[in-house]
């Protein structure tokens, strides 16, 4: 963190000419408020120093016991003997070891007073995957972010926690909208509620997305490290984006509903349900968290809401597409998931849905992707954080991730073309148990399907359109899908589902026009 920090700011130097100084004090201004006191900080860079001298001598990064010295540029020319990062780091000056002691105090953002709250914030919805704001308990908000309507449906009456998205409506809503669908009310002309006349056996169902970060979205916008594009307005979704983990499910291919505004367009499998059955509207749960797997999804499954009993069925999209081959371990084979693991924690799973799920719901196994993808298209190209100088690719990105060992996945992102290999091998074999399930297994409350990743099929698609490989993937982390991949993927499983599994979708409704121009004003997300 302290390494991109420090090299955005010597970069706005060198890009608008000045000083250091001015550059953390431009930086600073262009943060939203409570932000700017993290930065105010970084009053002691020497602009002759490169961001890794000037992070380790300032204690944020620091060299363990029998560890290899972790840095993103090449180390300072040497000066005779002595290697040139740590001759450089032995000469860094004094003025670095007293602005190291005022940060040791501040070893993390949330010990700053005015974003403790915020953290704790974060913390809990992190902890509990569960919306911050949610006063009925009934798992959705009337709140965006902390987990709320971003992430859920956003509900319509926050004082009842017999009112929410997804749930079948009550006396026909007659009354009040209890399902946050926006339709209620008695046609006056013939007295027939608007919910039976338009909804009654219209297959109503929602959509759950079981997930890992790439089915939450996450995304770190380029802008916020390309300095001949920054501004204000670059950080203005800075607190939005913190409070929602980085991620921007409500741009997702599952369950995004908003317009996008992080490039591309948004096109989601919600989106199309709605406008196949306009009855389905808010019915939606994005159930993901960064770093998901097979066997964290355990936990997180616990926080879906559905009652089999009062609510709609659902489709159930199960979706870890990496966490299970990816990890930052140096022995990263070891800490793969075996099949066996993969068939216990998926049945654990499907066993505890056929518990919660109403009768006549689907489920969707969603296979592993072929993360060689990655390297392949990405590892020459250069980095946001390498644009101005040309001096910062993917493969140095991907390297210094993985001698600090937080790479998001050292298998894929590595030179080493075996370990790739061996690492998408273990990708396939685990699709296949999840394949095996799907052909094999029963349960009383969901039928069950599989399908690939469809990643070639995005990538044959983006290029048919004009576009290139590495577009599709997100460019600060050089990992994660972009948002033109999340469309393309949406309309690709769409086709096979129309195609291949037409029950999951359910009919489209005659009503829907009339339900628009009736509703209009009521359908707001």
């Amino acid at each position: 963190g302290c390494v991109l920090v420090v090299s955005v700011i010597e970069q706005l130097a060198q890009w608008h000419n000045s000083t250091v100084k001015a550059a953390v004090e431009r930086l600073c201004d262009y943060l939203p408020g409570k932000y700017q006191v993290m930065c105010h900080m970084l009053c002691c860079i020497a602009r002759e120093m490169n961001a890794d001298v000037v992070c380790h001598s300032l204690k944020l990064c620091k060299q363990d016991p029998g560890q290899p010295l972790c840095h993103l540029y090449p180390p300072p020319k040497r000066e005779k003997h002595s290697p040139g990062l740590f001759y450089a780091l032995a000469h860094a000056g004094p003025k670095h070891q007293i602005i190291s002691k005022s940060f040791m105090g501040f070893s993390s953002i949330c010990t700053f007073p005015l974003l403790a709250n915020l953290c704790e914030k974060i913390k809990y919805v992190i902890r509990n995957k569960l919306p911050f704001e949610d006063f009925d308990g009934d798992k959705f908000s009337t709140f965006p972010t902390l987990r709320g309507y971003h992430w859920r449906g956003r509900d319509c009456n926050d004082k009842n926690s017999t009112v929410y998205p997804g749930r079948r409506p009550d006396n026909w809503d007659v009354k009040s909208d209890s399902n946050c669908n926006g339709i209620w009310g008695v046609d006056p002309k013939d007295g027939i509620p608007y919910e039976e006349k338009f909804c009654k056996g219209a297959d109503s169902q929602g959509v759950v997305l079981l997930g890992d970060s790439a089915g939450a979205h996450f995304h770190i916008p380029p802008e916020w490290m390309t300095v001949t594009q920054m501004s204000a307005k670059s950080f203005a979704n800075l607190p939005m984006a913190f409070s929602d983990e980085l991620d921007w499910p409500q741009f997702s291919e599952i369950t995004g509903f908003l317009n996008s505004t992080i490039g591309g367009w948004t096109d989601s499998l919600y989106l199309r349900l709605r406008k196949r059955n306009r009855c389905n509207h808010r019915d939606l749960q994005n159930i993901s968290q960064n770093g998901g797997s097979s066997e964290n999804l355990l936990y997180l499954i616990k926080s879906l809401a559905r009652n089999q009993l009062l609510d709609n069925p659902a489709i159930v999209i199960y979706a870890t597409i990496g966490n299970d081959v990816c990890n930052g371990n140096r022995d990263t084979l070891a800490h793969m998931t075996t099949p066996k693991e993969m068939l216990s924690n998926v049945m654990q799973a499907l066993r505890y849905l056929d518990s919660r799920l109403p009768n006549g719901s689907h489920v969707i196994l969603t296979g592993l992707v072929d993360g060689r993808f990655l390297w392949d298209n990405l590892h020459d190209r250069y980095h946001p954080l390498g644009q101005l100088n040309r001096d910062v690719t993917y493969s140095q990105i991907y390297s210094f991730l993985d001698c600090l060992q937080v790479s998001p996945c050292s298998g894929w992102l590595t030179p080493n073309e075996t370990l790739r290999n061996l690492t998408s091998e273990r990708a396939l074999q685990l699709s296949n148990v999840l394949k095996e399930i799907a052909r094999s297994e029963k349960f009383a409350n969901f039928d069950i399907f599989y399908m690939d990743f469809p990643l070639r099929q995005t990538a044959e698609e983006w290029r048919k359109m004009g576009g290139e490989p590495w577009q599709l993937i997100e460019p600060v982390d050089g990992f994660h899908p972009s948002q033109i991949a999340a469309a393309l993927g949406t309309s690709i499983t769409w086709q096979k589902a129309l195609h291949e599994w037409p029950q999951v979708l359910g009919k489209e409704n005659p009503f829907n026009d009339q339900i628009e121009a009736i509703f209009k004003d009521q359908g707001g997300h």
